[in-house]
């Protein structure tokens, strides 16, 4: 299989990992990737719509993980990739990396793919535009709806160590999360799964409150958490805020269902465990 990837960030990186061998990866980029990634995977100039027209010709799927632009608001994938859809020719399947802020705030309740879309910030309201966006080339479409991604320099174990991590708390307040490495393996059943279409929510299996996680990671390094701060809205910066200001529940039961997927770290606990045993 040959896979297009918009956007070669963390998410990206950990699927051509998981895919190594199996699926031939061709990634945009701005700046040249470091070792040992540019031996790994054919790169393309993220501006040069020549060079990309042709690798979406040969792909056979398509994957964005950018983010839509804070300025325009619109996706740049989409942007660079759906003119050169028109022709009918190019992937099969198209997957976007979306967010389940577009659910909204539920005050704690569960969602599911089904649920009404409330974004409540910007953020969100351009990432539902993006998915409309994507969802209108008419092509086979894997939305893939994430809460935030944690993983190996990326968790609340780096953030113990570095002095910054905080235990704020809110009667009633949880947060769903996935493991990197989690969202490598449901994007990959995906890729092996083209028919199984639609929106997906990637996430683990017990949403919990952050402060949580925090104490669990200062367990397994041993070291006092910090104490418990109650939270205020107001003293937080702004994305910070956009965070804190929503609580919902996540349901994965339709990727398990349709994907054959299961996360290998259906709790925080084991998520943090496997980053330190890995020396993360």
């Amino acid at each position: 299989m040959r896979l297009l990837v918009f956007g070669f960030g963390y998410s990206a990186r950990a699927l051509a990992a998981r895919t190594a061998g199996d699926v031939h990866v061709t990634a945009t980029v701005r700046t040249p990737l470091p070792a040992p990634w540019r031996d790994a995977v054919e790169t393309v100039p993220a501006g040069d719509g020549d060079a990309l027209a042709t690798v979406l010709r040969r792909s056979d799927a398509l994957l964005v993980t950018a983010a839509p632009d804070p300025e325009t608001g619109l996706c740049p994938g989409f942007e660079a990739l759906a003119p050169h859809l028109a022709s009918g020719s190019g992937p099969g399947w198209i997957g976007y990396l979306s967010t389940t802020g577009v659910y909204g705030d539920r005050g704690g309740g569960w969602v599911r793919e089904t649920s009404e879309l409330r974004p409540a910030s910007e953020t969100a309201r351009r990432r539902v535009a993006a998915e409309a966006a994507w969802a209108g080339t008419g092509r086979p479409l894997a939305i893939f709806r994430l809460p935030g991604i944690y993983g190996p320099g990326r968790s609340a174990l780096d953030r113990v160590r570095e002095g910054s991590a905080r235990r704020m708390t809110a009667p009633g307040q949880v947060f769903s999360r996935i493991h990197v490495d989690d969202l490598a393996d449901g994007l990959a059943a995906a890729l092996a799964r083209p028919d199984r279409t639609g929106v997906f929510n990637l996430c683990d299996d017990e949403p919990a409150p952050a402060a949580d996680v925090t104490l669990e990671a200062c367990r397994l390094l041993g070291v006092e958490p910090p104490p418990e701060t109650p939270l205020d809205l107001d003293a937080l910066t702004p994305a910070a805020r956009r965070f804190w200001a929503e609580s919902k529940r996540v349901s994965n039961a339709r990727a398990k269902a349709a994907l054959g997927w299961r996360p290998a770290h259906p709790t925080y606990r084991e998520g943090l465990a496997a980053i330190l045993a890995a020396g993360g």
